[in-house]
């Protein structure tokens, strides 16, 4: 297994589809970067030669991926919380933030998961 940015590259895989196991890169970004470096988007990781995966390697570390994008995100979100703005306050009591309706979806969410219990009528007498 190749090893970029800290994540095992499965070889099986196609370029575009393996690059995308790494945080921060989905297909539209894979699909860039294989592009500029002029490889194909097709040929499997095992096939590709140790120079170029070096120079995926470089192209990927000067990309915001994996650990740092992860403690952006998480600064991102605690400074809304600390300014108290709305979004900041959704998140903090783990609603959703983006304008979504509570009333009948997202329960799961607010922690109002309903479950049915049977038809709520009395066991019926033992036999004996």
């Amino acid at each position: 297994m190749a090893r970029i940015s800290g994540v095992n590259i499965p070889k099986e895989k196609r370029a575009e589809v393996a690059l995308t196991y790494i945080y921060g890169i989905g297909i539209a970004t894979a699909r860039k970067i294989l592009k500029e470096l002029k490889f194909d988007v097709n040929t499997k990781i095992k096939d590709f030669s140790d120079e170029q995966i070096n120079q995926l390697r470089q192209k990927v570390e000067s990309i915001k991926v994996e650990g740092e994008l992860r403690r952006e995100r998480i600064s991102n979100v605690k400074r809304l919380k600390e300014i108290k703005s709305y979004r900041g306050t959704r998140h903090s009591k783990g609603l959703p933030a983006r304008g979504q309706r509570t009333k009948t979806n997202s329960r799961t969410v607010r922690g109002n998961k309903r479950i049915t219990m049977g038809s709520g009528r009395a066991p019926s007498a033992q036999k004996t």
